[in-house]
């Protein structure tokens, strides 16, 4: 089964790469772009077809090792 891990900054966690792209995207000429924020993205094949294993087990990876829930959220999606 496939699985996808969304990671992002929390709200109000300065973005020095999200503000670095905003300002490479208006120098390039893309104008009325207010804000950018990036993150992270980790797809995952997991053996099994257990869905409610596999989001217990995304979960308890991301809180150990993918994601540094201090300052990052991340939303977990089993396709």
């Amino acid at each position: 089964m496939k699985a996808r891990v969304d990671i992002t900054l929390k709200n109000g966690v300065l973005d020095p790469q999200g503000k670095a792209i905003q300002h490479a995207l208006g120098a390039l000429g893309f104008d009325g772009v207010n804000d950018v924020r990036q993150g992270k993205v980790i797809e995952l094949q997991l053996a099994g077809d257990d869905r409610a294993a596999a989001e217990a087990a995304l979960k308890e990876m991301c809180e150990k090792l993918l994601a540094n829930t201090v300052i990052e959220d991340y939303r977990i999606k089993v396709l």
